[in-house]
């Protein structure tokens, strides 16, 4: 739980904690500009500036995601939470300080610290809760991640409206906040044991298995330490996980090639393109803008109740269940209102978008919203998963900035025909699972190794 809290709060706060103080933060920008060159800056440059601010957040997210291996090998699964902590202070110390400093300079600089610590945890995040989980409990514990940054997008939106932190005097203190987790998470790591798994493969078996011991609370896990033994032997004979090695061997290309493409998938899925458009859809339906916020943030509280319930249906229904349903529901919720947009004008139409809306986040956040964060470290064993991580992770993030990058754009040049182009990649995905993509719950290595044979 401490890895979950502390490393999905600052992914989901980081991500969301610049929505509601956008004009606050142009107008600083703006102020700045101007006493440093003596005359208004054009209004095109603070956007830019103000975008470049939330998109460098993916930038560091990439770099920090490609990081996660080097990390993992060498300083541990624990120990590169712990050490990743540092990212985070420096960035909350650099947003906190921008404003005192006249810079928006530091203000980027600092998003871009928060996105390689954002991108760090959820590598690392992912493989802790898989290695130090049983079996039974894998998915339930692996998506404890997604539904804490859930939780905390939801925390940023209300800390950042006008009348809490959201002012011209006070935004600084809410992007400064961020390095109170950070230092929660290094005060209680050190009473979590390192990975077992982690431990084993660096040689030192008695350690590992009292880690195991710690964590299981008994003294008989002599079978989970002969899997863990196997698991390292069956990794011995397929060589060792070098790149080169998931070029070329099937058992390792196979799965890499899954979890590529379900990292991707859940960038694409049009979760951020629906997000954008909630607002303006609810204030179509004849909300006002108040009232659109808070139907926003109710979006955010739905999206946080049915991760709840995909914690406890991911050990029932299963993964591969979940992703298919998540997206293809998704598929039929997004043509749907592709076509409704384009009557949003009329009553019928406009209430419909909105319930579509919530359907919409309730289907992401079945399954397309958390499995992805913990079925690469399912997918692998202990050898290959960091360089899994790094390589699926990094893809994440790389697609989450094309669509931050792209999406305005095209929605521009097509308006809500493009949601038909989410539609169609939903499609594609809802098929790729159906036919490539393994069942993992309650399996063993063996068990999910041998269907990439």
């Amino acid at each position: 739980m401490v890895a979950a809290i502390g490393a999905g709060f600052q992914h989901g706060y980081n991500t969301g904690v610049v929505n509601a103080p956008q004009n606050v933060i142009e107008k600083w920008m703006s102020d700045v500009s101007q006493e440093r060159h003596g005359m208004p800056p054009d209004k095109n440059d603070i956007t830019f500036l103000f975008s470049l601010a939330v998109s460098i957040y993916c930038a560091g997210g990439i770099v920090g995601g490609l990081l996660t291996s080097t990390f993992a090998i060498h300083i541990g699964r624990r120990g590169g939470l712990f050490v990743n902590n540092l990212f985070a202070l420096i960035a909350a110390a650099m947003m906190g300080l921008s404003k005192m400093a006249g810079s928006f300079e530091l203000l980027i600089a600092g998003r871009c610290f928060s996105g390689l610590n954002s991108g760090l945890n959820s590598g690392l995040a992912g493989m802790y809760l898989v290695e130090v989980s049983p079996r039974s409990m894998r998915g339930a514990l692996g998506s404890m991640y997604q539904l804490i940054i859930t939780i905390s997008i939801l925390v940023s939106q209300i800390l950042g409206s006008q009348s809490i932190f959201g002012t011209d005097d006070l935004w600084p203190v809410l992007f400064g906040l961020t390095g109170i987790m950070a230092l929660a998470q290094m005060l209680f790591l050190p009473c979590c044991p390192e990975t077992p798994k982690h431990i084993f493969n660096k040689g030192n078996k008695e350690r590992a298995q009292k880690s195991l011991k710690w964590l299981r609370k008994r003294e008989d896990v002599s079978a989970e330490m002969s899997e863990i033994q196997t698991e390292a032997e069956q990794e011995k004979s397929i060589g060792k996980a070098s790149f080169q090695q998931f070029i070329q061997n099937p058992s390792l290309r196979k799965p890499l090639i899954i979890a590529i493409v379900i990292m991707i998938a859940q960038q694409l899925s049009g979760i951020n393109a629906v997000i954008y458009y909630s607002t303006q859809i609810f204030q179509k339906a004849g909300m006002s803008q108040q009232e659109a916020q808070l139907a926003t943030m109710i979006m955010g509280t739905v999206n946080i109740i049915m991760t709840v319930i995909s914690v406890f249906l991911v050990e029932i229904a299963g993964r591969k269940t979940l992703l298919l349903i998540g997206f293809g529901l998704m598929f039929i919720v997004t043509a749907l209102l592709a076509v409704l947009l384009e009557f949003i004008q009329y009553d019928f139409a406009s209430y419909m978008c909105v319930a579509l809306v919530v359907l919409f986040i309730v289907c992401f956040a079945t399954g397309p919203g958390s499995i992805p964060w913990f079925l690469v470290a399912e997918l692998f064993g202990q050898d290959a998963r960091p360089l899994a991580a790094s390589i699926s992770i990094g893809c994440n993030w790389t697609a989450n900035f094309l669509v931050g990058l792209f999406f305005l754009p095209l929605q521009e040049l097509i308006g809500p025909k493009v949601f038909i182009i989410f539609a169609v990649l939903q499609l594609i995905f809802t098929i790729f699972i159906f036919f490539k993509v393994p069942e993992t719950k309650n399996k063993s290595l063996d068990e999910v190794l041998k269907y990439f044979k």
